[in-house]
């Protein structure tokens, strides 16, 4: 294996741990890494481009095959997330750039991590990449349409404004890397080892740079904010698992599911904050960013050491043989 090689393997591993250094060093030097936060959103490209070049349309053939199993968990995943967002928002009494920082984390699509975390969890990883690519596809769509629901009382929103950067840092590059894949596969297979390497500095900067330009905020409202965020992710992991339990699908998609709910590209919802609102709303990104990939580490912790046991239906049964 090159020095790349290992360099890529490391983070890939430690990346929860790399994350949280990166707020740190954001608490530390401030002046330096706000710098960062104006190029939020092209770090945020770069990352979904990577994860385009991890993608191939064979990922979505789980979606005609079981369309159940996908269907529930992208709804879930948009509709759990965002409500719980913005009713734990209000219930922490956070002021309206918070409370729209929440919102778009609750609206994003899945997070660029959780594929990692549900094959370490021994999770359905066939239904985490459909889950993750398809919302992501639909965040276009649907983001600027949630948050312009939820969060459209509390500050101006435009939609269209939102749909646009999606589109040129999502979902553009996501296709981009796509095609790469499909048609010079030769070219691009040699790389893919290095995409945790991309991916975790690419979110390392991201989180640095929003935490540099907003450290005063973060020590002044920082806990509660941290709090909410905790109660965030954890009810999201909680309601996505029994989404799978009342959906009858077996333990390996469930755990799936669970994660992908969980788990937000919170990358996306800071870059959103940083160019339609003030630096402050971006916060609630910044943070779930650090603490989705510890609690991500520690779900895929316990639940790797815990073969999963398949119960319901034959056809909650298929997912796994998928």
């Amino acid at each position: 294996m090159t020095v790349i090689g290992k360099v890529a393997d490391f983070v890939g591993k430690w990346f929860a741990i790399l994350v949280l250094a990166g707020a740190i060093i954001g608490l530390l030097i401030p002046a330096q890494t706000s710098l960062i936060a104006p190029h939020v959103p092209l770090l945020l490209a770069i990352i979904m481009f990577g994860m385009g070049l991890t993608m191939r349309p064979v990922d979505f053939a789980i979606v005609a095959k079981h369309p159940k199993a996908v269907l529930l968990g992208v709804v879930a995943q948009y509709t759990v997330m965002p409500l719980l967002a913005w009713g734990i928002a209000h219930a922490f009494g956070l002021p309206p750039l918070l409370v729209v920082g929440m919102i778009l984390v609750g609206a994003s699509p899945g997070g660029t991590a959780s594929n990692v975390i549900v094959y370490l969890a021994r999770g359905d990883v066939a239904l985490s990449v459909a889950m993750t690519s398809i919302s992501t596809l639909l965040a276009p769509f649907l983001t600027p349409l949630l948050v312009l629901g939820l969060a459209g009382s509390t500050l101006p929103v435009s939609a269209s404004a939102l749909f646009a950067s999606i589109l040129q840092v999502v979902l553009l590059p996501v296709i981009a890397g796509l095609l790469l894949r499909t048609f010079a596969e030769r070219f691009v297979t040699p790389l893919l080892p290095l995409m945790p390497l991309v991916s975790v500095t690419g979110i390392v900067l991201v989180v640095a740079g929003v935490v540099g330009a907003n450290a005063d905020a973060v020590l002044t409202t920082g806990l509660l904010l941290a709090l909410a965020v905790i109660a965030h992710n954890t009810l999201g992991l909680t309601v996505g698992y029994l989404v799978g339990y009342f959906g009858r699908m077996p333990e390996s998609a469930r755990r799936a599911v669970s994660v992908e709910v969980g788990m937000q590209n919170s990358g996306l919802a800071a870059s959103l904050a940083t160019t339609h609102f003030e630096p402050v709303a971006a916060l609630p990104g910044a943070l779930f960013s650090v603490w989705h990939n510890l609690s991500g580490a520690a779900v895929a912790t316990y639940w790797a050491r815990r073969a999963p046991e398949e119960e319901g239906t034959e056809e909650a049964r298929e997912p796994e043989r998928s």
